[in-house]
């Protein structure tokens, strides 16, 4: 069981979920209407570590990280 959470201003709560490689957790994400708005413009974090290639192995406890864009002023 691997642990998603969603920050800034997505406002969702954290989700478990069963996932092998985080193309397993992209395709869960993308069924929830909420998030479609949002997935396209937000980075992952796999246990604070920043990530790309949805081949990425999870393992049981991982924690992955949903950031949105910000900004700054």
């Amino acid at each position: 069981m691997i642990k998603v959470e969603f920050l800034g201003p997505i406002a969702k709560a954290a989700v478990e979920m069963e996932a092998t490689t985080l193309a397993d957790v992209s395709a869960k994400l993308k069924e929830d209407s909420t998030l479609t708005e949002w997935l396209d413009k937000c980075a992952v974090a796999l246990n604070d570590t920043m990530v790309n290639d949805l081949s990425t192995v999870l393992k049981d406890g991982d924690r992955v990280s949903i950031l949105p864009p910000v900004c700054g002023g």
